[in-house]
Protein backbone atom coordinates (compact mmCIF):
# COMPACT_ATOMS: atom_id res chain seq x y z
CA UNK A 1 0.00 0.00 0.00
CA UNK A 2 1.20 3.26 -1.03
CA UNK A 3 2.22 5.23 2.09
CA UNK A 4 1.40 8.54 0.74
CA UNK A 5 -2.53 6.88 -0.76
CA UNK A 6 -4.20 5.18 2.26
CA UNK A 7 -4.76 3.22 4.97
CA UNK A 8 -6.32 0.56 6.10
CA UNK A 9 -10.23 0.97 6.51
CA UNK A 10 -11.55 -0.53 9.36
CA UNK A 11 -12.67 -3.59 7.95
CA UNK A 12 -9.35 -4.64 6.60
CA UNK A 13 -8.11 -4.90 10.40
CA UNK A 14 -8.00 -7.10 13.06
CA UNK A 15 -5.37 -9.72 14.66
CA UNK A 16 -4.51 -11.60 11.56
CA UNK A 17 -3.69 -8.00 9.92
CA UNK A 18 -1.79 -6.80 13.15
CA UNK A 19 0.44 -9.72 12.78
CA UNK A 20 1.08 -9.93 9.27
CA UNK A 21 1.64 -6.10 9.77
CA UNK A 22 4.41 -6.62 12.39
CA UNK A 23 5.92 -9.22 10.42
CA UNK A 24 6.59 -7.16 7.59
CA UNK A 25 7.54 -4.16 9.74
CA UNK A 26 9.90 -6.13 11.65
CA UNK A 27 11.82 -7.47 8.05
CA UNK A 28 12.13 -3.85 7.05
CA UNK A 29 13.13 -2.56 10.71
CA UNK A 30 16.22 -5.22 10.36
CA UNK A 31 16.64 -4.30 6.76
CA UNK A 32 17.47 -0.97 7.41
CA UNK A 33 19.88 -2.03 10.66
CA UNK A 34 21.63 -3.49 8.52
CA UNK A 35 22.59 -1.06 6.11
CA UNK A 36 22.39 2.35 8.89
CA UNK A 37 23.52 0.54 12.00
CA UNK A 38 26.65 2.79 13.24
CA UNK A 39 27.39 0.25 15.89
CA UNK A 40 28.46 -1.99 12.76
CA UNK A 41 32.25 -1.39 11.53
CA UNK A 42 32.86 -1.44 8.01
CA UNK A 43 35.60 -4.22 8.65
CA UNK A 44 35.92 -6.98 10.24
CA UNK A 45 38.37 -6.79 13.28
CA UNK A 46 39.98 -10.53 13.47
CA UNK A 47 41.81 -10.04 17.09
CA UNK A 48 40.36 -8.97 20.29
CA UNK A 49 42.13 -5.43 21.23
CA UNK A 50 44.09 -5.19 24.96
CA UNK A 51 44.04 -1.43 25.07
CA UNK A 52 40.16 -1.10 25.49
CA UNK A 53 38.96 1.82 27.59
CA UNK A 54 37.69 1.16 31.42
CA UNK A 55 34.05 2.74 30.71
CA UNK A 56 33.84 0.60 27.28
CA UNK A 57 30.48 -1.18 28.65
CA UNK A 58 28.75 1.88 29.57
CA UNK A 59 30.01 3.99 26.17
CA UNK A 60 28.61 1.04 24.46
CA UNK A 61 25.03 1.22 25.94
CA UNK A 62 25.25 4.90 25.73
CA UNK A 63 25.28 4.44 22.34
CA UNK A 64 22.85 1.77 21.99
CA UNK A 65 20.55 3.57 23.31
CA UNK A 66 21.52 6.65 20.74
CA UNK A 67 20.94 5.22 18.15
CA UNK A 68 17.27 3.15 19.83
CA UNK A 69 16.44 6.91 20.36
CA UNK A 70 17.16 7.53 16.58
CA UNK A 71 15.50 4.81 14.89
CA UNK A 72 12.58 5.36 16.64
CA UNK A 73 12.65 8.61 15.55
CA UNK A 74 12.95 7.46 11.97
CA UNK A 75 10.11 4.84 12.36
CA UNK A 76 7.58 7.15 14.29
CA UNK A 77 6.87 9.70 11.46
CA UNK A 78 4.51 11.44 13.70
CA UNK A 79 6.99 13.16 16.24
CA UNK A 80 8.98 14.36 13.58
CA UNK A 81 9.07 17.80 12.46
CA UNK A 82 7.01 18.24 9.26
CA UNK A 83 6.66 21.06 7.22
CA UNK A 84 3.32 20.00 6.62
CA UNK A 85 1.16 19.64 9.80
CA UNK A 86 -1.44 17.61 7.41
CA UNK A 87 0.27 14.85 6.05
CA UNK A 88 -1.16 11.63 6.40
CA UNK A 89 2.28 9.84 5.15
CA UNK A 90 2.89 6.57 7.00
CA UNK A 91 -0.71 6.36 8.43
CA UNK A 92 -0.91 2.47 7.40
CA UNK A 93 1.62 1.43 9.60
CA UNK A 94 0.77 -0.48 12.74
CA UNK A 95 1.88 2.41 15.32
CA UNK A 96 -1.07 4.54 13.78
CA UNK A 97 -3.71 1.71 14.00
CA UNK A 98 -5.04 3.68 17.44
CA UNK A 99 -5.16 6.94 15.28
CA UNK A 100 -7.23 5.47 12.81
CA UNK A 101 -10.09 3.62 15.58
CA UNK A 102 -13.72 5.21 15.79
CA UNK A 103 -13.62 9.16 16.25
CA UNK A 104 -9.92 9.66 16.00
CA UNK A 105 -8.63 11.79 13.74
CA UNK A 106 -12.26 13.12 12.57
CA UNK A 107 -12.90 16.02 14.58
CA UNK A 108 -15.58 17.67 12.53
CA UNK A 109 -18.11 15.45 13.70
CA UNK A 110 -19.52 16.79 17.06
CA UNK A 111 -20.35 14.31 19.92
CA UNK A 112 -22.85 12.25 19.89
CA UNK A 113 -24.14 13.39 16.38
CA UNK A 114 -25.59 10.63 14.42
CA UNK A 115 -26.43 10.68 10.58
CA UNK A 116 -29.04 9.53 8.44
CA UNK A 117 -29.27 6.61 6.13
CA UNK A 118 -28.46 5.95 3.58
CA UNK A 119 -24.89 6.20 3.26
CA UNK A 120 -25.30 8.62 0.58
CA UNK A 121 -27.20 10.92 2.79
CA UNK A 122 -24.87 10.13 5.60
CA UNK A 123 -21.77 11.25 3.34
CA UNK A 124 -23.54 14.83 2.04
CA UNK A 125 -24.10 15.47 5.95
CA UNK A 126 -20.52 14.50 7.05
CA UNK A 127 -19.54 16.86 4.27
CA UNK A 128 -21.68 19.89 5.43
CA UNK A 129 -19.76 19.11 9.15
CA UNK A 130 -16.45 18.77 8.02
CA UNK A 131 -16.76 22.20 5.90
CA UNK A 132 -18.24 23.76 9.37
CA UNK A 133 -15.08 22.63 10.96
CA UNK A 134 -12.77 23.41 8.97
CA UNK A 135 -13.96 26.42 7.98
CA UNK A 136 -11.92 29.76 9.29
CA UNK A 137 -12.62 31.36 12.35
CA UNK A 138 -12.16 34.58 13.26
CA UNK A 139 -8.62 33.75 15.47
CA UNK A 140 -7.74 32.29 12.37
CA UNK A 141 -8.63 35.21 10.15
CA UNK A 142 -6.87 37.64 12.76
CA UNK A 143 -4.12 35.58 12.50
CA UNK A 144 -3.46 35.47 9.19
CA UNK A 145 -4.42 39.39 8.40
CA UNK A 146 -1.30 40.11 11.53
CA UNK A 147 0.70 38.05 9.13
CA UNK A 148 -0.20 40.14 5.99
CA UNK A 149 0.25 43.44 8.28
CA UNK A 150 3.56 42.89 9.04
CA UNK A 151 5.24 41.93 5.90
CA UNK A 152 3.28 45.03 4.21
CA UNK A 153 5.28 47.31 6.77
CA UNK A 154 8.54 45.91 5.81
CA UNK A 155 7.54 46.39 2.12
CA UNK A 156 6.42 49.88 2.81
CA UNK A 157 9.44 50.66 4.52
CA UNK A 158 11.30 49.94 1.15
CA UNK A 159 9.10 51.18 -1.31
CA UNK A 160 6.45 53.59 0.15
CA UNK A 161 4.61 53.82 -3.80
CA UNK A 162 4.03 50.27 -3.85
CA UNK A 163 0.74 48.55 -3.53
CA UNK A 164 0.31 45.17 -1.51
CA UNK A 165 -2.61 42.86 -2.59
CA UNK A 166 -4.38 39.74 -0.83
CA UNK A 167 -5.45 37.12 -3.21
CA UNK A 168 -5.02 33.66 -3.74
CA UNK A 169 -7.38 31.15 -0.88
CA UNK A 170 -7.24 33.98 1.54
CA UNK A 171 -8.66 36.41 -0.70
CA UNK A 172 -11.67 33.77 -1.86
CA UNK A 173 -12.14 32.19 1.94
CA UNK A 174 -11.73 28.92 0.92
CA UNK A 175 -8.57 28.25 2.77
CA UNK A 176 -7.67 25.56 5.18
CA UNK A 177 -5.84 26.57 8.45
CA UNK A 178 -2.11 25.27 7.49
CA UNK A 179 -2.74 27.19 3.85
CA UNK A 180 -0.51 29.45 2.34
CA UNK A 181 -1.08 33.34 1.98
CA UNK A 182 -0.33 35.11 -1.42
CA UNK A 183 0.24 38.43 -1.64
CA UNK A 184 1.68 40.54 -5.00
CA UNK A 185 3.42 43.64 -4.99
CA UNK A 186 2.65 46.26 -7.57
CA UNK A 187 4.94 49.09 -8.40
CA UNK A 188 8.14 50.07 -11.13
CA UNK A 189 11.06 48.59 -10.84
CA UNK A 190 13.66 48.18 -13.40
CA UNK A 191 14.40 44.34 -11.64
CA UNK A 192 12.40 42.67 -10.14
CA UNK A 193 13.59 43.09 -6.29
CA UNK A 194 13.25 39.32 -5.10
CA UNK A 195 16.50 39.81 -3.17
CA UNK A 196 16.08 42.65 -1.98
CA UNK A 197 13.00 41.84 -0.10
CA UNK A 198 14.85 38.49 1.04
CA UNK A 199 17.13 40.47 3.21
CA UNK A 200 14.60 43.41 4.59
CA UNK A 201 12.39 40.17 5.67
CA UNK A 202 15.42 38.43 7.94
CA UNK A 203 16.98 41.48 9.24
CA UNK A 204 13.25 42.22 10.39
CA UNK A 205 13.18 38.65 11.82
CA UNK A 206 10.18 37.87 9.55
CA UNK A 207 11.65 34.77 8.61
CA UNK A 208 15.00 32.90 9.26
CA UNK A 209 17.44 31.68 6.39
CA UNK A 210 16.33 28.45 6.81
CA UNK A 211 12.50 29.36 5.84
CA UNK A 212 13.27 31.53 3.21
CA UNK A 213 13.37 30.82 -0.24
CA UNK A 214 13.74 33.49 -3.96
CA UNK A 215 12.63 31.48 -6.59
CA UNK A 216 13.84 33.73 -9.61
CA UNK A 217 13.62 31.24 -12.34
CA UNK A 218 10.29 30.11 -11.95
CA UNK A 219 7.70 31.48 -15.16
CA UNK A 220 6.60 33.83 -12.28
CA UNK A 221 9.34 34.79 -9.93
CA UNK A 222 8.28 34.84 -6.37
CA UNK A 223 9.66 34.59 -2.69
CA UNK A 224 8.62 32.02 -0.43
CA UNK A 225 8.82 32.43 3.37
CA UNK A 226 7.23 31.07 6.60
CA UNK A 227 6.68 33.51 9.05
CA UNK A 228 8.58 32.85 12.25
CA UNK A 229 6.29 33.66 14.69
CA UNK A 230 3.08 31.83 13.05
CA UNK A 231 4.71 29.29 10.71
CA UNK A 232 2.26 30.44 7.95
CA UNK A 233 3.86 29.89 4.52
CA UNK A 234 3.80 33.34 2.73
CA UNK A 235 4.36 33.88 -1.69
CA UNK A 236 5.08 37.03 -2.67
CA UNK A 237 4.87 37.97 -6.21
CA UNK A 238 5.35 41.37 -8.15
CA UNK A 239 3.21 43.08 -10.89
CA UNK A 240 0.78 40.13 -11.45
CA UNK A 241 -1.80 41.27 -12.77
CA UNK A 242 -4.06 38.49 -12.66
CA UNK A 243 -3.94 36.95 -9.12
CA UNK A 244 -6.62 39.63 -7.59
CA UNK A 245 -8.88 39.32 -10.71
CA UNK A 246 -8.56 35.34 -10.16
CA UNK A 247 -9.61 35.64 -6.82
CA UNK A 248 -12.24 37.88 -8.03
CA UNK A 249 -13.46 35.44 -10.95
CA UNK A 250 -13.34 32.86 -8.31
CA UNK A 251 -15.21 34.41 -5.62
CA UNK A 252 -18.35 35.04 -8.42
CA UNK A 253 -18.50 31.09 -9.27
CA UNK A 254 -18.70 30.63 -5.34
CA UNK A 255 -21.99 32.78 -5.58
CA UNK A 256 -23.12 30.63 -9.00
CA UNK A 257 -22.30 27.48 -7.36
CA UNK A 258 -23.48 26.88 -3.39
CA UNK A 259 -21.72 23.73 -3.25
CA UNK A 260 -18.40 24.83 -5.00
CA UNK A 261 -16.91 25.80 -1.35
CA UNK A 262 -17.78 22.58 0.46
CA UNK A 263 -16.74 20.22 -2.39
CA UNK A 264 -13.33 22.18 -2.80
CA UNK A 265 -12.48 22.30 1.26
CA UNK A 266 -12.74 18.17 1.00
CA UNK A 267 -10.72 18.20 -2.13
CA UNK A 268 -8.03 20.58 -1.06
CA UNK A 269 -7.60 18.40 2.30
CA UNK A 270 -7.61 15.71 0.17
CA UNK A 271 -4.19 16.60 -1.94
CA UNK A 272 -2.90 18.55 0.92
CA UNK A 273 -2.97 15.58 3.76
CA UNK A 274 -0.42 13.87 0.67
CA UNK A 275 1.76 16.48 -0.50
CA UNK A 276 -0.31 16.74 -3.82
CA UNK A 277 -1.23 20.75 -3.36
CA UNK A 278 1.58 22.17 -4.64
CA UNK A 279 3.10 21.96 -8.20
CA UNK A 280 6.75 22.02 -7.24
CA UNK A 281 5.27 18.57 -5.02
CA UNK A 282 3.97 17.36 -7.52
CA UNK A 283 0.61 18.02 -7.44
CA UNK A 284 -1.57 20.53 -8.79
CA UNK A 285 -2.37 24.12 -7.81
CA UNK A 286 -5.85 25.32 -5.56
CA UNK A 287 -6.23 27.38 -9.05
CA UNK A 288 -6.27 24.31 -11.10
CA UNK A 289 -8.39 22.32 -8.72
CA UNK A 290 -11.15 24.88 -8.50
CA UNK A 291 -10.97 25.00 -11.98
CA UNK A 292 -11.54 21.02 -12.33
CA UNK A 293 -14.17 21.28 -9.41
CA UNK A 294 -16.10 24.56 -11.70
CA UNK A 295 -15.79 22.93 -14.76
CA UNK A 296 -17.49 19.24 -13.36
CA UNK A 297 -20.79 21.45 -11.84
CA UNK A 298 -21.13 23.43 -15.04
CA UNK A 299 -20.85 20.58 -17.14
CA UNK A 300 -22.81 18.08 -14.69
CA UNK A 301 -25.15 16.24 -17.57
CA UNK A 302 -28.28 15.72 -15.15
CA UNK A 303 -28.44 18.11 -12.89
CA UNK A 304 -28.56 22.27 -12.10
CA UNK A 305 -25.19 22.51 -9.84
CA UNK A 306 -26.72 25.67 -9.02
CA UNK A 307 -29.17 23.90 -6.72
CA UNK A 308 -27.97 24.51 -3.17
CA UNK A 309 -29.97 21.72 -2.22
CA UNK A 310 -28.09 18.94 -4.72
CA UNK A 311 -26.87 16.18 -2.35
CA UNK A 312 -22.97 16.86 -2.37
CA UNK A 313 -21.59 12.60 -1.12
CA UNK A 314 -23.07 12.51 -4.34
CA UNK A 315 -21.41 14.97 -6.41
CA UNK A 316 -17.79 14.16 -4.37
CA UNK A 317 -18.00 10.58 -5.92
CA UNK A 318 -18.65 11.77 -9.47
CA UNK A 319 -16.37 14.25 -9.53
CA UNK A 320 -13.67 11.35 -8.30
CA UNK A 321 -14.85 8.83 -10.92
CA UNK A 322 -14.88 11.60 -13.47
CA UNK A 323 -11.37 13.06 -13.16
CA UNK A 324 -9.67 9.79 -11.73
CA UNK A 325 -11.39 7.06 -14.22
CA UNK A 326 -13.25 8.58 -17.32
CA UNK A 327 -12.10 11.73 -18.58
CA UNK A 328 -9.90 11.53 -21.15
CA UNK A 329 -6.87 13.88 -20.73
CA UNK A 330 -4.94 13.11 -23.84
CA UNK A 331 -7.39 14.56 -26.12
CA UNK A 332 -9.74 16.85 -24.20
CA UNK A 333 -8.84 20.78 -22.52
CA UNK A 334 -10.93 22.12 -20.02
CA UNK A 335 -12.25 25.54 -20.59
CA UNK A 336 -14.83 27.42 -17.80
CA UNK A 337 -15.32 30.76 -20.16
CA UNK A 338 -19.33 30.77 -21.43
CA UNK A 339 -20.70 28.25 -19.28
CA UNK A 340 -18.01 25.91 -19.52
CA UNK A 341 -16.99 23.57 -22.06
CA UNK A 342 -14.90 20.54 -23.85
CA UNK A 343 -12.21 21.78 -26.11
CA UNK A 344 -10.25 19.67 -28.40
CA UNK A 345 -6.56 20.28 -27.54
CA UNK A 346 -5.61 20.30 -31.21
CA UNK A 347 -7.78 23.64 -31.53
CA UNK A 348 -6.39 25.22 -28.19
CA UNK A 349 -2.85 24.26 -29.46
CA UNK A 350 -3.84 26.89 -32.13
CA UNK A 351 -3.50 30.08 -29.60
CA UNK A 352 -1.24 28.69 -26.99
CA UNK A 353 1.63 30.99 -26.32
CA UNK A 354 4.97 30.91 -27.48
CA UNK A 355 4.07 27.42 -29.75
CA UNK A 356 3.98 25.49 -26.28
CA UNK A 357 1.60 22.47 -26.75
CA UNK A 358 -1.16 21.82 -24.35
CA UNK A 359 -0.16 19.87 -21.28
CA UNK A 360 -1.72 16.10 -20.34
CA UNK A 361 -3.90 18.38 -17.92
CA UNK A 362 -4.74 21.28 -19.92
CA UNK A 363 -7.29 23.98 -18.27
CA UNK A 364 -7.58 27.15 -20.07
CA UNK A 365 -6.89 30.04 -18.12
CA UNK A 366 -10.03 32.21 -18.28
CA UNK A 367 -8.45 35.34 -17.81
CA UNK A 368 -5.16 35.14 -20.62
CA UNK A 369 -5.89 33.62 -23.59
CA UNK A 370 -3.39 31.16 -24.68
CA UNK A 371 -1.95 30.21 -21.31
CA UNK A 372 -2.47 26.52 -19.97
CA UNK A 373 -3.34 26.71 -16.03
CA UNK A 374 -1.78 23.30 -16.24
CA UNK A 375 1.10 23.55 -18.07
CA UNK A 376 3.67 22.93 -14.92
CA UNK A 377 1.62 20.07 -13.43
CA UNK A 378 4.21 17.38 -13.97
CA UNK A 379 3.07 14.93 -11.73
CA UNK A 380 -0.73 15.12 -12.37
CA UNK A 381 -0.87 10.98 -13.12
CA UNK A 382 -0.24 10.82 -9.08
CA UNK A 383 -3.42 13.04 -9.24
CA UNK A 384 -5.17 10.64 -11.25
CA UNK A 385 -4.36 7.88 -9.73
CA UNK A 386 -5.39 8.96 -6.36
CA UNK A 387 -8.61 10.58 -7.61
CA UNK A 388 -9.64 7.02 -8.40
CA UNK A 389 -8.22 5.67 -5.37
CA UNK A 390 -10.77 7.73 -3.68
CA UNK A 391 -13.99 6.81 -6.29
CA UNK A 392 -12.99 3.06 -5.30
CA UNK A 393 -12.96 3.73 -1.83
CA UNK A 394 -16.29 5.97 -1.40
CA UNK A 395 -18.45 3.89 -3.81
CA UNK A 396 -17.75 0.82 -2.23
CA UNK A 397 -18.78 2.32 1.21
CA UNK A 398 -21.87 4.14 -0.36
CA UNK A 399 -22.85 0.53 -2.36
CA UNK A 400 -26.20 -0.22 -0.12
CA UNK A 401 -25.17 -4.08 0.32
CA UNK A 402 -22.09 -2.91 2.39
CA UNK A 403 -24.35 -0.52 4.52
CA UNK A 404 -23.30 -2.67 7.30
CA UNK A 405 -19.79 -1.52 7.20
CA UNK A 406 -20.53 1.29 8.28
CA UNK A 407 -20.74 1.38 12.32
CA UNK A 408 -21.86 3.48 15.05
CA UNK A 409 -19.57 6.77 15.20
CA UNK A 410 -17.01 6.07 11.86
CA UNK A 411 -16.93 8.09 9.29
CA UNK A 412 -17.60 7.67 5.61
CA UNK A 413 -15.64 10.96 4.67
CA UNK A 414 -12.87 9.21 6.85
CA UNK A 415 -11.62 7.30 4.93
CA UNK A 416 -10.25 9.52 2.41
CA UNK A 417 -9.69 12.47 4.53
CA UNK A 418 -8.30 12.83 7.86
CA UNK A 419 -7.18 15.90 10.77
CA UNK A 420 -3.84 14.97 11.85
CA UNK A 421 -3.70 16.36 15.55
CA UNK A 422 -0.71 18.63 14.80
CA UNK A 423 -3.79 20.84 13.06
CA UNK A 424 -5.90 20.44 16.30
CA UNK A 425 -2.96 21.42 18.16
CA UNK A 426 -1.94 24.30 15.69
CA UNK A 427 -5.64 25.78 15.70
CA UNK A 428 -5.71 25.72 19.22
CA UNK A 429 -2.70 27.51 20.15
CA UNK A 430 -4.24 29.61 17.38
CA UNK A 431 -7.04 30.43 19.47
CA UNK A 432 -5.21 30.99 22.12
CA UNK A 433 -2.92 33.16 21.14
CA UNK A 434 -5.05 35.85 18.97
CA UNK A 435 -8.25 35.79 20.42
CA UNK A 436 -10.64 38.54 18.93
CA UNK A 437 -13.51 38.46 21.94
CA UNK A 438 -12.82 38.45 25.93
CA UNK A 439 -14.96 35.81 25.97
CA UNK A 440 -12.09 32.59 27.03
CA UNK A 441 -11.12 30.31 23.57
CA UNK A 442 -13.44 27.44 22.76
CA UNK A 443 -11.88 24.13 22.30
CA UNK A 444 -11.07 22.99 18.51
CA UNK A 445 -13.22 20.14 18.59
CA UNK A 446 -16.38 21.98 19.82
CA UNK A 447 -20.11 20.54 19.18
CA UNK A 448 -21.27 22.53 16.19
CA UNK A 449 -24.07 24.88 16.99
CA UNK A 450 -25.36 24.77 13.03
CA UNK A 451 -28.82 23.04 12.75
CA UNK A 452 -28.03 19.75 10.95
CA UNK A 453 -31.67 19.85 9.17
CA UNK A 454 -30.98 17.56 5.88
CA UNK A 455 -30.59 19.62 2.65
CA UNK A 456 -30.31 16.98 -0.20
CA UNK A 457 -31.65 15.53 -3.31
CA UNK A 458 -30.78 12.46 -3.29
CA UNK A 459 -29.35 10.43 -6.49
CA UNK A 460 -28.79 7.04 -7.29
CA UNK A 461 -25.07 5.74 -6.31
CA UNK A 462 -24.98 1.97 -7.68
CA UNK A 463 -24.69 2.34 -10.99
CA UNK A 464 -22.11 2.96 -14.06
CA UNK A 465 -21.00 6.44 -15.37
CA UNK A 466 -24.42 8.36 -16.17
CA UNK A 467 -25.58 8.40 -20.21
CA UNK A 468 -25.49 11.96 -20.14
CA UNK A 469 -21.68 12.41 -18.55
CA UNK A 470 -20.30 9.38 -20.68
CA UNK A 471 -21.78 11.15 -23.89
CA UNK A 472 -19.99 14.23 -23.02
CA UNK A 473 -16.34 12.36 -22.23
CA UNK A 474 -16.77 10.19 -25.68
CA UNK A 475 -17.45 13.24 -27.62
CA UNK A 476 -13.62 13.82 -27.67
CA UNK A 477 -12.73 10.17 -27.51
CA UNK A 478 -11.49 9.78 -31.25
Amino acid sequence: MDPRTAWYQPEQTGLVHDIWTSIIESVIGVDNMSFNNPNLDQTNKDFIPLDFPKNLNQRICDKNEQNSLKNCQNLHICKRKRENKASTYGFNRLIYKHYLSDGCLTPWIPQGRLYHQPAVIWLHEEIKDFYQYMSHTAEEQAMRQDVVNRITDVIKELWDTAEVEVYGSFKTGLYLPTSDIDLVVNGKWAKLPLFTLEDALLRKGITDKESVKVLDKDSVPVVKLTDSKTEIRVNISFNVQTGTKSALLIMGFVKDYPVLKYLVLVLKQFLLQRDLNEVFTGGISSYALILLVISFLQLHPREDARNPNLNMGVLLVEFFELYGRHFNYLNTGISVKDGGRYRPKDDICKHMYNGHRPAFLCIEDPLTPGNDIGRSSYGVMQVIKFFEYAYLVLSYALAPHNACLIKGHQSILGRIVRVTPEVVDYRRWIQETFPVTKDPPLPVCQALRAEHTPMWQPLPLNRGPSVGMTTIISAFSW
